[in-house]
């Protein structure tokens, strides 16, 4: 059983560590493998005859077909090796952070062209749960 970390209580950030490299090993290997062109055609041509070829829990493997990308860093998956999923579907990575953030690709850049996001309010779980209990 995999110890808790202080880490593990920033809002909306999965820390890709160890344990969470161990959970998502077989996505991780799924999505680099569509750095080939003949990888990304024959998943294109049958996604899910393409991921049987990947042992994954069927919650990573629900989370590649609906395209949940926060999901697929909640489940082992490595934000570099995501994004091989993301550009085969023709997103590059500024619009998946606009994606992934909710903010969409416009909003995401002039937040990170003016600074980034403010750390407040923002470095702790309980923080987040006292703006909704108010």
């Amino acid at each position: 059983m995999a110890m808790k970390k202080d880490y593990e209580d920033i809002p909306g950030t999965f820390v890709f560590d160890a344990d969470r490299g161990r959970e998502g090993y077989h996505l991780n290997q799924f999505c680099i493998s569509l750095r080939l062109q003949k990888n990304r055609d024959a998943f294109n041509a049958d996604e899910t005859g393409y991921l049987d070829a990947y042992p994954m829990t069927p919650q990573q493997r629900d989370a590649v077909l609906k395209r949940e990308w926060n999901r697929l860093l909640e489940l082992g998956g490595n934000i570099y090796y995501t994004s091989k999923l993301a550009a085969n579907d023709g997103i590059n990575f500024q619009d998946l952070a606009g994606i992934m953030t909710g903010m969409g690709r416009d909003a995401y850049r002039e937040m990170m062209l003016h600074g980034g996001r403010s750390p407040d309010g923002n470095r702790y779980q309980s923080e987040w749960d006292e703006k909704d209990n108010n």
